[in-house]
């Protein structure tokens, strides 16, 4: 099982006051301390014009800036948000990374959800879906053939003859490609075009369960070559995760800033789409007892322990992504990430010299 770091590069508004520049020193320490403490994946995800959420524009310049700052850790978009992009930049963006990190990359795709990035962007936000949808076999075309010919709704592209894509990804066919998806149309894109396949942090275990069998269903659909994608079948899951030596400690710690940040993570001025996808109505998501039940991962090391094992049972997973709002403080912030890196992955983890499975 892997494990690793979802940033959004949110601002913590009171101690990274406006205009926000010190989100981005403050997220890079994370990520570095990630790669020391031996994360598998430092995930990116791109977002546009509200300190309520991210504050990164754009994942493939931050990515190239933290291959010299890192030594060992994976480097994955989660996501680019793809109809606000043309796909052939993306393909060439993701193959440059890939070149330059030495091939740790991989790629998350997904529709967004927030309607004022689609404005400022001028992009129609109720055209996103088949704008990804168009974008998606392009991309993939893209990286097989180097080459395209396509004249279609959204996008037109002509890459023939003498001319080819630039550069070559260093990981072949293509970097591992994932998909976030929280609808039943999403998740059957992801599976019949051979992504990989990443789930949000709001819904509960049991939805995810759902989610994940239709992904599992829909993937005997997937034509070669698509289905040669490294990471195809492969399912991330997203959680708020905060580790303390006690649940209590953990609870002290981390609830007052789970809660503000939900507030406004689901707020009317930023949640857009995702109100529409995720079960959380109403004063039970904010409610921190309620949210342990269902959505959070929190606790003393050895209840994270029991949290993940029962998520995997339920779900099947085989790499969780440890999400958290930047309220508890990056002192905090930094304590529950080396405590779950040496009390918690050790448990998923065949030691050295073993014959034993990993869990």
């Amino acid at each position: 099982m892997q494990f690793g770091v979802l940033v959004t590069s949110q601002p913590n508004l009171d101690r990274e006051p406006y205009p926000h520049r010190d989100v981005h020193a403050r997220v890079t320490r994370e990520i570095v301390e990630a790669d020391r403490l031996g994360y598998d994946t430092a995930w990116i995800a791109e977002h546009h014009f509200s300190n309520q959420y991210g504050v990164l524009p754009d994942p493939f310049v931050y990515l190239a800036y933290l291959v010299p700052k890192t030594e060992r850790i994976g480097l994955g978009t989660a996501v680019m948000t793809l109809p606000l992009h043309n796909p052939v930049r993306i393909v060439e963006n993701a193959a440059f990374v890939d070149v330059l990190s030495g091939g740790r990359l991989a790629l998350g795709l997904g529709s967004g959800y927030r309607p004022y990035e689609y404005e400022g962007l001028g992009i129609p936000f109720d055209a996103r879906h088949d704008i990804q949808e168009e974008a998606i076999p392009l991309i993939l075309d893209a990286f097989h053939q180097r080459r395209v010919s396509h004249e279609g709704t959204h996008f037109q592209s002509r890459i023939e003859g003498d001319y080819e894509i630039f550069p070559v990804s260093l990981q072949q066919p293509h970097p591992p490609f994932y998909m976030a998806a929280g609808t039943d149309r999403s998740i059957g894109i992801a599976a019949r075009h051979g992504f990989g396949l990443m789930l949000s942090t709001l819904p509960s275990f049991e939805t995810l369960a759902g989610q994940i069998a239709l992904y599992r269903e829909q993937m005997a659909q997937t034509p070669a070559p698509w289905n040669a994608n490294p990471a195809f079948g492969s399912v991330n899951i997203a959680r708020w995760v905060y580790v303390a030596e006690s649940d209590e400690a953990a609870r002290q710690e981390s609830a007052p800033g789970i809660v503000r940040h939900l507030e406004a993570f689901l707020g009317k001025k930023t949640a857009g789409y995702l109100g529409h996808v995720s079960e959380k109505e109403g004063a039970r998501a904010f409610d921190y007892d309620a949210l342990l039940e269902t959505t959070l991962v929190h606790g003393s090391p050895e209840t994270v322990i029991a949290r993940i094992r029962a998520l995997r049972a339920a779900t099947g997973l085989d790499s969780l992504l440890l999400h958290y709002p930047p309220y508890y403080g990056e002192a905090n912030l930094l304590k529950s990430l080396r405590l779950f890196a040496e009390e918690v992955i050790p448990a998923f983890r065949t030691p050295a010299g073993s014959t034993e499975a990993a869990e």
